[in-house]
Protein backbone atom coordinates (compact mmCIF):
# COMPACT_ATOMS: atom_id res chain seq x y z
CA UNK A 1 0.00 0.00 0.00
CA UNK A 2 2.68 2.52 0.69
CA UNK A 3 5.06 1.63 -2.44
CA UNK A 4 1.16 2.35 -4.47
CA UNK A 5 0.91 5.87 -2.50
CA UNK A 6 4.73 6.68 -3.00
CA UNK A 7 4.07 6.02 -6.69
CA UNK A 8 0.98 8.13 -6.90
CA UNK A 9 2.95 10.91 -5.43
CA UNK A 10 5.80 10.56 -7.90
CA UNK A 11 3.42 10.27 -10.71
CA UNK A 12 1.85 13.29 -9.56
CA UNK A 13 5.33 15.50 -9.05
CA UNK A 14 6.83 14.61 -12.63
CA UNK A 15 2.93 15.57 -13.87
CA UNK A 16 3.46 18.72 -12.08
CA UNK A 17 6.77 19.26 -13.73
CA UNK A 18 5.40 18.46 -17.39
CA UNK A 19 7.23 15.08 -17.13
CA UNK A 20 5.34 12.13 -19.02
CA UNK A 21 4.00 9.94 -17.15
CA UNK A 22 4.93 6.40 -16.23
CA UNK A 23 3.17 3.20 -18.17
CA UNK A 24 1.72 0.62 -16.11
CA UNK A 25 4.22 -2.09 -14.88
CA UNK A 26 3.39 -5.13 -17.20
CA UNK A 27 4.44 -2.41 -20.05
CA UNK A 28 7.47 -1.11 -18.30
CA UNK A 29 8.72 -4.80 -18.18
CA UNK A 30 7.80 -5.69 -21.77
CA UNK A 31 9.65 -2.74 -23.16
CA UNK A 32 12.44 -3.25 -20.88
CA UNK A 33 12.78 -6.94 -21.93
CA UNK A 34 12.55 -5.83 -25.51
CA UNK A 35 15.46 -3.36 -25.02
CA UNK A 36 17.62 -6.22 -23.27
CA UNK A 37 16.75 -7.94 -26.53
CA UNK A 38 17.83 -5.48 -28.82
CA UNK A 39 20.98 -4.69 -26.63
CA UNK A 40 21.85 -8.51 -26.79
CA UNK A 41 21.19 -8.89 -30.67
CA UNK A 42 22.57 -5.39 -31.85
CA UNK A 43 26.22 -6.07 -29.65
CA UNK A 44 26.09 -9.72 -31.29
CA UNK A 45 24.94 -8.02 -34.75
CA UNK A 46 28.41 -5.84 -34.27
CA UNK A 47 31.00 -8.49 -33.88
CA UNK A 48 28.85 -11.49 -36.16
CA UNK A 49 31.64 -11.63 -38.80
CA UNK A 50 34.94 -12.15 -36.48
CA UNK A 51 34.28 -16.37 -36.20
CA UNK A 52 32.99 -16.19 -39.71
CA UNK A 53 35.86 -13.95 -41.75
CA UNK A 54 37.39 -16.87 -43.76
CA UNK A 55 33.53 -18.39 -44.96
CA UNK A 56 32.53 -14.86 -45.75
CA UNK A 57 35.71 -14.05 -47.87
CA UNK A 58 35.49 -17.01 -49.83
CA UNK A 59 32.01 -16.90 -50.77
CA UNK A 60 32.10 -12.76 -52.13
CA UNK A 61 35.80 -13.83 -53.24
CA UNK A 62 37.82 -11.10 -50.90
CA UNK A 63 40.83 -11.74 -49.12
CA UNK A 64 40.47 -12.03 -45.27
CA UNK A 65 41.53 -8.98 -44.38
CA UNK A 66 39.22 -7.46 -46.14
CA UNK A 67 36.57 -9.11 -44.59
CA UNK A 68 37.70 -8.08 -41.31
CA UNK A 69 36.60 -4.16 -42.32
CA UNK A 70 33.03 -5.35 -42.13
CA UNK A 71 33.67 -4.93 -38.17
CA UNK A 72 36.61 -2.53 -38.49
CA UNK A 73 33.53 0.18 -40.34
CA UNK A 74 31.42 -0.83 -38.48
CA UNK A 75 33.15 0.48 -35.11
CA UNK A 76 34.35 3.61 -36.70
CA UNK A 77 30.76 4.16 -37.69
CA UNK A 78 29.35 4.08 -34.26
CA UNK A 79 32.19 5.99 -33.11
CA UNK A 80 31.72 8.69 -35.54
CA UNK A 81 27.87 9.54 -36.33
CA UNK A 82 26.32 8.46 -32.85
CA UNK A 83 26.74 12.19 -31.55
CA UNK A 84 25.72 14.07 -34.73
CA UNK A 85 22.67 11.26 -35.23
CA UNK A 86 21.70 11.80 -31.30
CA UNK A 87 21.75 15.95 -32.25
CA UNK A 88 19.83 15.85 -35.64
CA UNK A 89 16.84 13.11 -34.22
CA UNK A 90 17.20 15.22 -31.01
CA UNK A 91 13.22 16.34 -30.90
CA UNK A 92 11.51 13.17 -32.16
CA UNK A 93 9.99 10.77 -29.98
CA UNK A 94 11.61 8.18 -28.84
CA UNK A 95 9.20 5.27 -29.32
CA UNK A 96 9.64 6.77 -33.40
CA UNK A 97 13.86 6.26 -32.95
CA UNK A 98 13.56 3.18 -32.02
CA UNK A 99 11.25 1.50 -34.15
CA UNK A 100 13.25 3.33 -37.00
CA UNK A 101 16.56 1.91 -35.73
CA UNK A 102 15.32 -1.29 -35.42
CA UNK A 103 14.02 -1.37 -38.48
CA UNK A 104 16.74 0.08 -40.07
CA UNK A 105 18.25 -3.60 -37.81
CA UNK A 106 15.61 -5.25 -39.71
CA UNK A 107 17.04 -4.43 -42.96
CA UNK A 108 20.22 -4.39 -42.65
CA UNK A 109 19.70 -8.60 -41.70
CA UNK A 110 18.01 -9.37 -44.78
CA UNK A 111 20.16 -7.59 -46.75
CA UNK A 112 23.37 -9.16 -45.61
CA UNK A 113 21.91 -12.43 -45.47
CA UNK A 114 21.06 -12.15 -48.97
CA UNK A 115 24.40 -10.17 -50.58
CA UNK A 116 25.78 -11.36 -53.70
CA UNK A 117 28.74 -9.17 -53.53
CA UNK A 118 31.07 -7.86 -50.91
CA UNK A 119 30.34 -3.69 -51.63
CA UNK A 120 26.42 -4.90 -50.46
CA UNK A 121 27.37 -6.51 -47.89
CA UNK A 122 29.49 -4.28 -45.99
CA UNK A 123 26.64 -1.23 -46.67
CA UNK A 124 23.93 -3.41 -45.17
CA UNK A 125 26.58 -3.39 -42.37
CA UNK A 126 26.93 0.02 -41.92
CA UNK A 127 22.84 0.79 -42.08
CA UNK A 128 23.37 -1.87 -38.18
CA UNK A 129 26.13 0.81 -37.61
CA UNK A 130 23.84 3.27 -38.13
CA UNK A 131 21.20 1.86 -35.98
CA UNK A 132 23.89 0.65 -33.17
CA UNK A 133 25.51 4.09 -33.36
CA UNK A 134 21.64 5.87 -32.07
CA UNK A 135 20.45 2.80 -29.99
CA UNK A 136 22.99 3.28 -27.35
CA UNK A 137 21.72 7.01 -27.08
CA UNK A 138 18.19 6.83 -26.84
CA UNK A 139 18.02 3.49 -25.07
CA UNK A 140 19.02 4.44 -21.72
CA UNK A 141 16.89 7.68 -21.14
CA UNK A 142 14.16 5.78 -22.31
CA UNK A 143 14.44 2.60 -20.18
CA UNK A 144 16.05 4.11 -16.90
CA UNK A 145 13.03 6.74 -17.05
CA UNK A 146 10.15 3.99 -16.97
CA UNK A 147 11.04 3.48 -13.46
CA UNK A 148 11.71 4.94 -10.78
CA UNK A 149 15.63 7.00 -9.75
CA UNK A 150 16.63 5.45 -6.87
CA UNK A 151 16.28 1.58 -9.18
CA UNK A 152 17.87 3.04 -12.25
CA UNK A 153 21.54 1.21 -11.79
CA UNK A 154 19.70 -1.79 -11.75
CA UNK A 155 17.80 -1.09 -15.03
CA UNK A 156 21.79 -0.19 -16.74
CA UNK A 157 23.05 -3.09 -15.05
CA UNK A 158 20.53 -5.61 -17.11
CA UNK A 159 20.58 -3.75 -20.13
CA UNK A 160 24.66 -4.07 -20.01
CA UNK A 161 23.88 -7.64 -18.81
CA UNK A 162 22.04 -8.10 -21.83
CA UNK A 163 24.69 -6.87 -24.56
CA UNK A 164 27.41 -8.40 -22.39
CA UNK A 165 25.79 -11.95 -23.24
CA UNK A 166 26.51 -11.47 -27.16
CA UNK A 167 29.97 -11.58 -26.83
CA UNK A 168 29.34 -15.02 -24.27
CA UNK A 169 26.44 -16.39 -26.23
CA UNK A 170 25.71 -14.46 -29.48
CA UNK A 171 28.60 -14.40 -31.18
CA UNK A 172 29.48 -18.21 -29.86
CA UNK A 173 26.26 -19.34 -30.92
CA UNK A 174 26.67 -17.96 -34.76
CA UNK A 175 30.03 -18.63 -35.43
CA UNK A 176 28.78 -22.46 -34.24
CA UNK A 177 26.32 -21.96 -36.52
CA UNK A 178 28.08 -20.40 -39.61
CA UNK A 179 29.88 -23.69 -39.44
CA UNK A 180 27.16 -25.92 -39.84
CA UNK A 181 24.72 -24.08 -42.51
CA UNK A 182 26.73 -21.49 -43.88
CA UNK A 183 27.40 -17.89 -43.33
CA UNK A 184 24.09 -15.95 -44.36
CA UNK A 185 21.90 -18.14 -41.64
CA UNK A 186 23.44 -16.12 -38.91
CA UNK A 187 23.67 -13.19 -40.52
CA UNK A 188 19.91 -13.26 -41.21
CA UNK A 189 19.11 -14.27 -37.45
CA UNK A 190 18.90 -10.78 -35.95
CA UNK A 191 15.97 -9.70 -38.28
CA UNK A 192 13.79 -12.28 -36.50
CA UNK A 193 14.74 -10.78 -32.80
CA UNK A 194 14.97 -7.59 -34.21
CA UNK A 195 11.57 -7.55 -35.52
CA UNK A 196 9.92 -8.94 -32.24
CA UNK A 197 11.54 -6.11 -30.47
CA UNK A 198 10.35 -3.62 -33.18
CA UNK A 199 6.68 -4.61 -32.71
CA UNK A 200 7.16 -4.61 -28.54
CA UNK A 201 8.15 -1.15 -28.31
CA UNK A 202 5.97 0.37 -31.19
CA UNK A 203 3.05 -1.44 -29.19
CA UNK A 204 3.50 -0.27 -25.71
CA UNK A 205 6.09 2.34 -25.42
CA UNK A 206 4.46 5.69 -25.32
CA UNK A 207 4.77 8.48 -27.53
CA UNK A 208 6.25 11.84 -25.85
CA UNK A 209 8.33 14.84 -26.51
CA UNK A 210 12.06 13.51 -25.16
CA UNK A 211 12.18 16.60 -22.98
CA UNK A 212 9.68 15.63 -21.34
CA UNK A 213 10.71 12.32 -20.80
CA UNK A 214 11.48 11.26 -17.16
CA UNK A 215 15.10 10.97 -17.83
CA UNK A 216 15.84 13.65 -20.32
CA UNK A 217 18.01 15.91 -18.03
CA UNK A 218 20.36 14.53 -15.44
CA UNK A 219 19.54 14.35 -11.77
CA UNK A 220 22.74 16.21 -11.01
CA UNK A 221 24.34 17.68 -14.19
CA UNK A 222 27.98 18.51 -13.18
CA UNK A 223 29.90 19.54 -16.66
CA UNK A 224 33.35 19.06 -14.77
CA UNK A 225 31.88 15.12 -13.85
CA UNK A 226 30.98 14.53 -17.66
CA UNK A 227 34.55 15.45 -19.10
CA UNK A 228 35.78 13.41 -16.71
CA UNK A 229 34.34 10.16 -17.45
CA UNK A 230 34.27 10.59 -21.04
CA UNK A 231 38.45 11.32 -20.65
CA UNK A 232 38.28 8.44 -18.41
CA UNK A 233 36.28 6.35 -20.92
CA UNK A 234 38.30 6.76 -24.12
CA UNK A 235 41.73 6.44 -22.22
CA UNK A 236 40.44 2.84 -20.59
CA UNK A 237 38.83 2.06 -23.72
CA UNK A 238 42.09 2.70 -25.82
CA UNK A 239 44.24 0.54 -22.86
CA UNK A 240 41.84 -2.53 -22.85
CA UNK A 241 41.56 -3.31 -26.80
CA UNK A 242 45.01 -2.37 -27.15
CA UNK A 243 45.35 -5.67 -25.60
CA UNK A 244 42.46 -7.50 -26.03
CA UNK A 245 42.81 -7.06 -29.71
CA UNK A 246 45.79 -9.24 -29.73
CA UNK A 247 44.98 -11.38 -26.28
CA UNK A 248 45.43 -14.88 -28.96
CA UNK A 249 48.94 -13.66 -29.88
CA UNK A 250 49.50 -12.83 -26.16
CA UNK A 251 48.17 -16.42 -24.71
CA UNK A 252 50.07 -18.12 -27.68
CA UNK A 253 53.68 -16.78 -27.97
CA UNK A 254 54.32 -15.41 -24.29
CA UNK A 255 52.06 -17.90 -21.73
CA UNK A 256 52.38 -20.95 -24.56
CA UNK A 257 49.24 -21.99 -24.31
CA UNK A 258 47.72 -24.42 -26.98
CA UNK A 259 45.61 -23.59 -29.23
CA UNK A 260 42.63 -25.28 -27.65
CA UNK A 261 43.26 -23.83 -24.55
CA UNK A 262 43.26 -20.43 -25.92
CA UNK A 263 39.61 -21.00 -27.23
CA UNK A 264 38.87 -21.78 -23.83
CA UNK A 265 40.58 -18.98 -21.80
CA UNK A 266 38.34 -16.80 -24.75
CA UNK A 267 35.61 -18.23 -23.12
CA UNK A 268 36.84 -17.59 -19.72
CA UNK A 269 37.46 -14.43 -20.61
CA UNK A 270 33.67 -13.58 -21.80
CA UNK A 271 32.34 -15.12 -19.16
CA UNK A 272 33.84 -13.14 -16.70
CA UNK A 273 32.95 -9.94 -18.34
CA UNK A 274 29.53 -11.11 -18.14
CA UNK A 275 30.08 -11.98 -13.90
CA UNK A 276 31.96 -8.66 -13.55
CA UNK A 277 28.64 -6.93 -15.28
CA UNK A 278 26.21 -8.17 -13.06
CA UNK A 279 27.94 -7.68 -10.13
CA UNK A 280 28.79 -4.20 -10.73
CA UNK A 281 25.09 -3.55 -11.50
CA UNK A 282 24.00 -4.24 -7.74
CA UNK A 283 26.25 -1.34 -6.89
CA UNK A 284 25.28 1.26 -9.28
CA UNK A 285 22.38 3.00 -7.67
CA UNK A 286 24.29 2.87 -4.06
CA UNK A 287 27.98 3.77 -5.51
CA UNK A 288 28.02 5.08 -8.92
CA UNK A 289 31.02 7.17 -8.88
CA UNK A 290 32.94 4.31 -6.98
CA UNK A 291 31.68 1.32 -9.65
CA UNK A 292 33.34 3.19 -12.24
CA UNK A 293 36.73 3.95 -9.94
CA UNK A 294 36.70 0.67 -9.02
CA UNK A 295 36.30 -1.42 -12.68
CA UNK A 296 39.40 1.19 -13.88
CA UNK A 297 41.16 0.17 -11.47
CA UNK A 298 40.82 -3.66 -11.37
CA UNK A 299 41.22 -3.33 -15.59
CA UNK A 300 44.57 -1.46 -14.65
CA UNK A 301 45.50 -4.48 -12.32
CA UNK A 302 44.87 -6.94 -14.94
CA UNK A 303 46.40 -5.67 -17.44
CA UNK A 304 50.18 -4.73 -16.01
CA UNK A 305 50.08 -8.00 -14.35
CA UNK A 306 49.24 -9.74 -17.78
CA UNK A 307 52.71 -7.63 -18.96
CA UNK A 308 54.86 -8.56 -15.88
CA UNK A 309 53.90 -12.32 -15.27
CA UNK A 310 51.86 -13.61 -17.70
CA UNK A 311 54.63 -15.72 -19.12
CA UNK A 312 53.21 -17.76 -15.92
CA UNK A 313 50.22 -19.81 -16.94
CA UNK A 314 48.19 -19.42 -13.69
CA UNK A 315 49.29 -15.80 -13.22
CA UNK A 316 48.00 -15.45 -16.77
CA UNK A 317 44.85 -17.12 -15.68
CA UNK A 318 44.44 -15.24 -12.82
CA UNK A 319 44.93 -11.20 -14.72
CA UNK A 320 43.18 -12.41 -17.87
CA UNK A 321 39.88 -12.91 -15.51
CA UNK A 322 40.46 -9.45 -13.73
CA UNK A 323 40.85 -7.58 -17.06
CA UNK A 324 37.79 -9.48 -18.44
CA UNK A 325 35.69 -8.80 -15.34
CA UNK A 326 36.51 -5.33 -15.35
CA UNK A 327 36.05 -4.71 -19.18
CA UNK A 328 32.02 -4.65 -19.48
CA UNK A 329 31.44 -2.90 -16.24
CA UNK A 330 33.80 0.40 -17.28
CA UNK A 331 31.68 1.17 -20.03
CA UNK A 332 28.12 0.47 -18.17
CA UNK A 333 29.76 2.44 -15.00
CA UNK A 334 29.80 5.31 -17.55
CA UNK A 335 27.21 5.43 -19.14
CA UNK A 336 25.30 5.41 -15.92
CA UNK A 337 27.56 8.36 -14.95
CA UNK A 338 26.16 10.13 -17.84
CA UNK A 339 23.06 9.91 -16.30
CA UNK A 340 23.73 11.60 -13.29
CA UNK A 341 25.90 14.46 -14.43
CA UNK A 342 24.99 15.18 -18.10
CA UNK A 343 25.00 18.72 -18.50
CA UNK A 344 22.12 18.91 -20.96
CA UNK A 345 19.85 16.35 -22.40
CA UNK A 346 21.00 12.75 -21.38
CA UNK A 347 20.75 11.41 -25.08
CA UNK A 348 23.59 13.44 -26.22
CA UNK A 349 25.59 12.74 -23.07
CA UNK A 350 24.98 9.00 -23.49
CA UNK A 351 26.33 9.31 -27.61
CA UNK A 352 29.45 11.35 -26.78
CA UNK A 353 30.20 8.60 -24.26
CA UNK A 354 29.54 5.86 -26.99
CA UNK A 355 31.28 7.21 -29.47
CA UNK A 356 33.90 8.39 -27.05
CA UNK A 357 34.43 4.75 -26.04
CA UNK A 358 34.36 3.31 -29.61
CA UNK A 359 36.98 5.88 -31.04
CA UNK A 360 39.17 4.29 -28.04
CA UNK A 361 38.65 0.85 -29.23
CA UNK A 362 39.57 1.93 -32.94
CA UNK A 363 42.67 3.89 -31.22
CA UNK A 364 43.61 0.74 -29.05
CA UNK A 365 44.11 -1.81 -32.04
CA UNK A 366 45.93 0.84 -34.20
CA UNK A 367 48.15 1.87 -31.05
CA UNK A 368 48.43 -2.03 -30.36
CA UNK A 369 49.67 -3.03 -33.69
CA UNK A 370 52.27 -0.43 -33.21
CA UNK A 371 53.44 -1.67 -30.26
CA UNK A 372 53.39 -5.61 -31.17
CA UNK A 373 55.89 -4.66 -34.10
CA UNK A 374 58.16 -3.05 -31.90
CA UNK A 375 57.77 -4.63 -28.47
CA UNK A 376 55.71 -7.78 -29.02
CA UNK A 377 52.35 -8.99 -27.25
CA UNK A 378 53.88 -8.41 -23.60
CA UNK A 379 54.92 -4.42 -24.78
CA UNK A 380 50.81 -4.05 -25.78
CA UNK A 381 49.88 -4.92 -22.58
CA UNK A 382 52.12 -2.96 -20.21
CA UNK A 383 51.05 -0.13 -22.32
CA UNK A 384 47.53 -0.84 -22.35
CA UNK A 385 47.76 -1.15 -18.61
CA UNK A 386 49.82 2.30 -18.26
CA UNK A 387 46.72 3.69 -20.38
CA UNK A 388 43.75 2.25 -18.13
CA UNK A 389 46.10 4.00 -14.66
CA UNK A 390 46.39 7.21 -16.90
CA UNK A 391 41.77 6.66 -16.43
CA UNK A 392 42.14 5.94 -12.81
CA UNK A 393 44.45 9.06 -12.49
CA UNK A 394 41.83 11.27 -14.71
CA UNK A 395 39.03 9.66 -12.31
CA UNK A 396 40.81 10.36 -9.48
CA UNK A 397 41.80 13.85 -9.98
CA UNK A 398 38.02 14.06 -10.96
CA UNK A 399 37.21 13.38 -7.31
CA UNK A 400 39.08 16.77 -5.53
CA UNK A 401 36.83 19.64 -5.32
CA UNK A 402 35.93 22.10 -7.50
CA UNK A 403 33.53 24.33 -8.52
CA UNK A 404 30.34 22.47 -9.57
CA UNK A 405 27.10 23.59 -11.28
CA UNK A 406 24.12 23.19 -9.19
CA UNK A 407 21.53 20.79 -10.23
CA UNK A 408 18.69 21.85 -12.03
CA UNK A 409 16.64 19.15 -10.46
CA UNK A 410 15.74 16.04 -9.01
CA UNK A 411 14.56 12.46 -10.63
CA UNK A 412 15.55 13.93 -14.33
CA UNK A 413 13.67 17.30 -14.26
CA UNK A 414 14.90 19.53 -16.87
CA UNK A 415 17.03 22.40 -15.71
CA UNK A 416 15.18 25.79 -15.61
Amino acid sequence: MNGAMREARRAGAEAARGVTARPAAWRRTAVLAALMLAAFTLNTVESLPVGLLEPVAASLRVSVPAAGLLVTGYGLTVAVASVPLAHVLRAVPRRHVLTGLLAALVVSSVVSALAGSYGVLLAARLLAALAQALFWAVMGPVAVGLFAPEVRGRVVGALSVAGSLALVLGVPAATWLGRLSGWRLPFALPAVTGLVCLVTIAALLPSSRPEEEPAAYATGPDARRFGTVLAAGFLSATGAFAGYTYIVAFLDRVSGFAPGTVSVLLSVFGAACLAGVSVTAVALDRFPRAALTAAVIVQTVGMLGLGAAGDRPAAAVLFLVLTGGALGPVFMAAQNAMLHCAPGRTDLALAANSGCYNAGIAAGAALGALVLSHAGPRGVFLAGGLLTAGAGAVLLGGHLPGRRRRPGGRGGAAPR
